[in-house]
């Protein structure tokens, strides 16, 4: 049991940890991306990233087999990579999002797919759209 005395340093001790652990969210470094993720259209938009690392995965739908992928990066420092893994879990496109320009996946299977964002000490700009193919 805690006497009277112990019980203000306690307190102390655990607003000092909460207020470290807040701290630590706001001074890492972080990314906030603007994302629209609609059946068949997913776009994906970050500004201003300072040597960032993480990955980020979101499902996407499509009814199609195939879609075409426009990256538009500017890459200060470090690597930032994409990777779409289709409902049945294969890959259908692998890229550094730096190999700016517009391509196509592999045919895959309709239905939930995976886009998957990696970022390795990553500085800069990310802009791309993943859309079903027409």
């Amino acid at each position: 049991m805690h006497n009277q005395k112990t019980r203000p340093i306690l307190l102390i001790a655990l607003l000092a940890t909460l207020g470290l652990v807040a701290c630590d969210e706001t001074t890492s470094p972080g990314i906030q991306p603007e994302i629209t993720n609609a059946a068949d259209q997913f776009e994906y938009q970050v500004s201003d990233i300072v040597n960032y690392s993480g990955t980020i995965s979101y499902v996407w739908e499509i009814s199609g087999p195939a879609a075409d992928v426009n990256l538009a990066t500017a890459v200060d420092a470090g690597d930032a990579t994409i990777t779409i893994v289709d409902s049945e879990g294969v890959e259908v496109f692998a890229s550094s999002l730096a190999e700016n320009g517009t391509r196509q996946t592999d045919a895959g299977t309709a239905g939930d797919w995976t886009i998957t964002v990696t970022y390795t000490s990553f500085s800069g700009t990310v802009n791309f759209r993943v859309q079903k193919t027409t």
